[in-house]
């Protein structure tokens, strides 16, 4: 499985952030639902995920999700 990249500090973490993205797919989840998925992500497994809300991890899955909205404000 070729997993993307996220921009997350390891490969688990890229694949944790891959699970959020294809759920979001799949559940056709909004930038507000997604976002608070990556939040939750991050306080869960601060050690391993952490950087999940990072401005260059959002704007990944921001782009792979193909929003078009204001990143902020949707």
């Amino acid at each position: 499985m070729n997993i993307p990249d996220y921009s997350m500090f390891s490969d688990q973490g890229n694949l944790a952030v891959h699970g959020i993205v294809i759920a979001a797919r799949q559940a056709q989840l909004n930038w507000s639902q997604v976002y608070a998925a990556l939040s939750s992500l991050a306080r869960q497994c601060p050690d391993e995920c952490g950087e999940a809300t990072d401005t260059a991890v959002r704007e990944c899955v921001y782009d792979t999700l193909e929003f078009t909205k204001s990143f902020y404000g949707e």
